[in-house]
């Protein structure tokens, strides 16, 4: 019996080292990229100077934090979250409702449902260099698309690239085409994987389509959403370089609606090689983030435990 034991103890060891080794390049990449680089956090608190190093570098305690907040920390902040939380609803709202509506659509006619759920992920495998040159093939001030339809219509051309007021519709509209198709296979996976069986109860039971939606998909796919809202929430001060550097042209005349934490902090870096303010500015973003996302797990914990993260 002992020997049995042993075995079959063996073999489940030799089972959970075979996960932990296909585990470890996702662990190493996790380490070098998220845990190595905490030693920089003692940046934020020097003036920091190459010749001297980080430890020689003179030390100067929240002055980095008191000259941020004294200066774009407001404005900065504000674009973050404001643009963040439009992308999480509108991603939210359309992902789901294009998921949906390709369900039905595959019901009826799998090979065009395919055919739209490829080209609506399509966008989502492009740069954002290559995304920035087709927004400035629309907006452009002299030969843009939207100019010459306004002038077609006999309205006032519009020089996009100076009026930082349109910029947040603009840029949910290029995130919501560029990354939606993304969370369009999310959802519709998580569709698929219901149990075809409370459909056929509900047809049998007189259920419409829509009563079907509400009552089943809907509820089932609670936890999925839950979820990639809580970790929507904790990017939510980690706003996408790309989008809003590659596609604004890090246009100055922008900055009061697209000026992020992140684009400040290359600016501190490119501009003044002020290394110690970028990374006040990267210690506040995480630290903001952390407090994000614990207080919307905390909510949800204390809403419907089983959807948590932690």
């Amino acid at each position: 019996m002992q020997p049995r034991l042993s075995q079959r103890r063996s073999r489940a060891i030799r089972r959970e080292l075979l996960y932990l080794g296909l585990c470890a390049p996702g662990l190493a990449l996790l380490v070098l990229f998220n845990y190595a680089p905490l030693f920089g956090i003692v940046l934020a608190f020097k003036d920091f100077r190459p010749r001297d190093g980080i430890f020689g570098s003179r030390t100067v305690g929240f002055e980095n934090f008191a000259y941020l907040f004294a200066g774009d920390a407001a404005r900065i902040t504000r674009n973050t979250v404001v643009m963040n939380l439009l992308f999480i609803v509108a991603t939210l709202v359309v992902a789901l409702s294009l998921a949906l509506l390709l369900h039905e659509l595959r019901a009826r006619s799998p090979l065009l449902a395919t055919v739209t759920q490829s080209a609506m992920f399509l966008p989502f495998v492009l740069s954002w260099v290559v995304v920035a040159n087709l927004v400035t093939a629309f907006l452009d001030s002299g030969r843009g698309l939207v100019n010459q339809i306004l002038g077609a219509a006999a309205l006032p051309a519009v020089n996009w690239y100076s009026e930082p007021e349109y910029w947040p519709a603009i840029l949910v509209s290029v995130d919501l085409w560029k990354g939606v198709g993304f969370w369009v296979i999310v959802y519709v996976a998580g569709i698929l994987a219901i149990n075809p069986s409370l459909y056929e109860a509900a047809d049998i039971d007189g259920a419409s389509r829509w009563q079907q939606i509400r009552r089943i998909t809907l509820p089932l796919l609670l936890p999925l959403i839950v979820i990639n809202v809580l970790l929507s929430v904790s990017k939510m001060f980690n706003a996408d370089f790309g989008l809003f550097f590659q596609v604004t042209q890090n246009n100055p005349a922008l900055y009061p609606t697209t000026d992020v934490i992140d684009t400040f902090v290359y600016r501190a870096l490119t501009t003044t090689g002020d290394v110690g303010m970028a990374a006040a500015a990267g210690l506040y973003q995480a630290v903001v983030g952390l407090v994000l996302v614990t207080s919307a797990n905390w909510y949800v914990r204390r809403r419907t435990p089983d959807n948590a993260l932690f």
